[in-house]
């Protein structure tokens, strides 16, 4: 059994954070592939994103950019990968990017699949007055959010939940369940399931237009509104 495999972790928010810290306790991290640091407006100073910052400070190596290109997938074969881990990432993995790790592409999603597919299962469970979120680790699959579930963990939703806890208590959960998906890996234990499709539901990209208040409309609807984009 590999004890220190080598995993490239994908990550873009503060919320990535959570599980990167996970992996690289456990097991280090071979390598980080994030969005550039972004450019101050005012001051057109650099300013550095929270996985980039995370990165430097553990030194761990950083893969910065834009697009998976070509390049930047050659890049990241080069480091000859166990385990691909996605968490609130962003972009969508190429096939080609798929099949490069000795084990599996991992992501972590934030709701309990099928239940949720796609970019804000976190705010749609908020909206719909959802009692009951949770985290799943899937296998990734060029189908969105679509791959065999390896690993799900529940959440109960507190009444005052908002978008920024709800991902913070699931990426502590995704990570928990990462580290023992991997472990199980490691020990040929792992048993991933196929999701049912009858089951699943989609959620969409969410703008500001889609927090907007009706003050005559149904108390209830309009607070979750604010619990789900009060920090937008």
């Amino acid at each position: 059994m590999i004890k220190n495999p080598r995993i490239i972790f994908f990550g873009n928010s503060k919320y990535s954070v959570i599980d990167a810290e996970a992996l690289r306790k456990h097991f280090g991290l071979s390598a980080i592939v994030t969005l550039p640091d972004s450019i101050n407006r005012q001051t057109k100073k650099p300013v550095q994103g929270p996985v980039n910052a995370f990165a430097r400070a553990h030194h761990i190596p950083l893969v910065e950019a834009e697009k998976l290109t070509p390049d930047i997938i050659e890049k990241i074969k080069s480091f000859s990968p166990d385990f691909l881990v996605v968490a609130d990432y962003g972009l969508i993995l190429p096939k080609s990017l798929l099949s490069v790790p000795l084990y599996a592409p991992l992501n972590i999603h934030h709701s309990l699949l099928p239940k949720y597919r796609g970019p804000a299962p976190a705010p749609a469970a908020i909206l719909n007055g959802d009692k009951v979120s949770g985290v799943s680790v899937i296998l990734m699959t060029p189908g969105v959010d679509e791959g065999d579930i390896l690993a799900q963990i529940p959440y109960e939703l507190k009444p005052d939940e908002t978008t920024d806890s709800l991902l913070t208590e699931l990426n502590k959960l995704g990570a928990q369940a990462v580290v023992e998906v991997i472990e199980k890996y490691l020990e040929g234990t792992a048993q991933p399931k196929k999701q049912n499709e009858k089951q699943a539901t989609v959620t969409k990209y969410m703008s500001r237009n889609d927090g907007l208040i009706d003050l005559s409309g149904n108390p209830e609807i309009n607070w979750r509104k604010i619990r789900a984009f009060g920090t937008w």
